[in-house]
């Protein structure tokens, strides 16, 4: 994707590697409240922990590869989808595009909790990036393309 001597401008992961944790806390605390009752089931709530922390895994992974956004000075990643920076001639406002407009990285919507930002091609089609903090992202694409 990007090289190691290419500075990056901005960058959110996607997600981060917290959600794991929460299976096996939900199996720890349910084994605690099982204490109270009688015999606690040790094995049971280790699968039940393990299993939970295995589907979040695949969860946070596939987030971390399909909402990760980077912009470089050449280019800017959204997901799996790279955009040449040269190919940016505006980011639109705050809010709206044109309806229609494709999303950047093969979602069919914005991710959920992203926000879309509006940018017009050099061949005048509109596109829809997104990011958690839209505002920023727009900052940071002005800059590049101010410079």
């Amino acid at each position: 994707m990007t090289s190691a001597d290419e500075p990056i401008l901005y960058a959110e992961p996607g997600s981060t590697w917290w959600p794991v944790a929460w299976g096996p806390g939900f199996a720890v605390l349910a084994a605690l409240i099982e204490a109270l009752t009688g015999p606690v089931h040790a094995l049971g709530w280790t699968v039940v922990g393990l299993g939970m922390a295995g589907a979040a895994a695949v969860w946070v992974s596939a987030r971390r590869r399909l909402c990760a956004v980077r912009l470089t000075r050449r280019a800017l990643y959204q997901g799996r989808e790279e955009l040449p920076v040269a190919r940016i001639a505006e980011v639109g406002p705050e809010v709206g595009t044109s309806m229609g407009a494709r999303v950047l990285g093969g979602n069919w919507a914005v991710p959920r909790a992203f926000e879309g930002v509006a940018l017009r091609l050099d061949d005048g089609t509109q596109v829809l990036g997104w990011a958690r903090d839209g505002a920023a992202l727009r900052a940071a694409l002005r800059r590049v393309l101010d410079s």
